[in-house]
């Protein structure tokens, strides 16, 4: 059995060098995480585009439940999002055993920590009740759900997965499954909801149950892959799955953890923002759900960038090159800027068309049409402290640094943006486009200290 592996080799030339091959590795990763990244959200917008068939009450029930599915599947993620790191750091150390054991650990967490999450989802008509949602609604939502909830453990698992396989520079068969997924969940969502070809007509229920299934089919067709092709085979990684290192477990939610609660307090702000809209008029909410879905999609291009600088980053960590690490961080930085200017730049000159798209051209809808335009203009300065925000926190992933990030995300996001946010709505009269003006100071805020922290650490690294 192979104890060591060797990475891809580094340049020998000058700094020119070192940076053009950062470059390019750092593309070779991100450009596919990226495209991974847009195949699930891919297959959450033709999720709700079958659900609208089904109904306005439908699409409704279907928000309520992703609110409570989400706020629970992101601990989990977070958690599972440590063995990237993990794993990044023995390919560079060419420990191949600590590979096999960081997944093996991260595949054991998914499995553990799915079971009581799925309780939130199985009682999440009582959830929604309790917040105040309206009984029938509820009820909906939590058929739903009661399809949804199951399908935690695997899409965990595929997580896992996927972070050892970008971790070894492999990151392209998780996207052909994805994509591959997408036809195939697109084509069991209807066939459930509608019971076709001899399938039950499930309604919403059909709808998570699909989703469930082609999160079981990702999980196995990752798990075929990393057993039997190679490099993967190369590692074993599924060699005596029984055995537990709890120390390195104890290590991956020690890093994990952090991030599962940097997440949940980026999600409780965006969940509060719609709050704050609602209480402004309807059409501000409306609005600011439409420029967030835009942003949502933009925000795959950093988070793709920012998951291949964590692995970058700990390639560098784990062979102790302080030079390597600075510079993957840099890179990734640069990366994202250039990428998300450039769209920003798009999204500016289409502001207008991006609003008609989800609203169409009548008269009744240009004020709302106006008012998305407005916050997609506003939210220029925002997409670009977000990208920075998303890679630098990749960064700092990889070098085991995230407690830190946990602090810096309360101290952005709520101590700075959120009290900004209702300030410039409801005392400065701004009304939405004060909510956005304060999400995107607070992320700036955020950004800043996440950059600083790297540059100290990096600094330190490099004695």
């Amino acid at each position: 059995m192979l104890d060591t592996v060797e990475p891809h080799p580094q340049p020998q030339a000058g700094v020119q060098s070192h940076l053009a091959q950062e470059f390019v590795e750092t593309l070779r990763l991100a450009v596919p995480m990226m495209l991974t990244q847009l195949g699930q959200i891919a297959m959450i917008t033709s999720d709700l585009a079958l659900i609208g068939r089904l109904g306005e009450d439908s699409v409704a029930a279907a928000a309520l439940a992703h609110t409570v599915y989400f706020v629970s599947f992101t601990f989990g993620l977070g958690l599972v999002a440590a063995v990237s790191p993990l794993a990044a750091q023995a390919f560079g150390a060419g420990d191949v055993r600590r590979i096999r054991l960081s997944l093996r650990v991260g595949l054991w967490v998914a499995l553990l920590i799915s079971l009581p999450m799925m309780a939130s989802p199985l009682y999440g008509q009582h959830i929604l009740i309790a917040l105040g949602q309206a009984p029938h609604s509820a009820a909906l939502a939590q058929r739903y759900l009661n399809g949804l909830a199951w399908g935690i453990a695997p899409a965990l698992g595929f997580i896992a997965l996927r972070s050892m396989m970008s971790a070894v520079n492999r990151p392209q068969a998780p996207l052909w499954i994805t994509l591959a997924a997408i036809p195939a969940n697109f084509v069991l969502v209807y066939c459930l909801i509608h019971g076709l070809f001899g399938l039950p007509e499930l309604g919403l229920f059909g709808a998570g149950l699909a989703t469930t299934l082609v999160n079981l089919g990702t999980f196995i067709a990752a798990l075929a892959i990393a057993a039997w092709r190679k490099p993967f085979a190369d590692y074993h990684p599924l060699a005596q799955p029984w055995r537990i290192d709890w120390p390195l477990m104890r290590q991956l939610i020690a890093i994990g953890a952090p991030i599962s609660f940097s997440l949940l307090l980026e999600y409780g702000l965006f969940s509060s923002a719609a709050l704050l809209m609602g209480l402004i008029s309807t059409s501000a909410l409306a609005a600011h759900q439409i420029a967030l879905q835009v942003t949502a999609v933009l925000f795959m291009v950093p988070l793709g960038i920012g998951m291949a600088a964590t692995v970058r980053v700990g390639h560098a960590f784990g062979r102790n090159e302080p030079a390597g690490v600075r510079r993957a961080g840099l890179v990734a930085a640069v990366l994202g800027i250039t990428f998300v200017a450039a769209l920003t730049v798009g999204i500016i000159l289409g502001r207008y068309e991006l609003g008609r798209l989800f609203l169409g051209s009548s008269e009744a809808s240009a004020p709302t049409v106006e008012l998305t335009a407005t916050l997609l203009l506003v939210g220029a300065t925002f997409f670009i402290a977000d990208a920075l925000q998303t890679i630098m926190g990749g960064a700092l992933r990889g070098i085991n640094d995230t407690r830190m990030t946990l602090v810096f995300a309360a101290i952005g996001y709520w101590c700075v943006g959120f009290p900004i946010a209702w300030a410039l709505a409801f005392h400065a009269h701004h009304g939405a486009v004060g909510v956005w003006i304060g999400l995107s100071i607070g992320s700036f805020v955020y950004a800043g200290l996440l950059i600083l922290r790297f540059a100290m650490l990096t600094r330190k690294l490099a004695g």
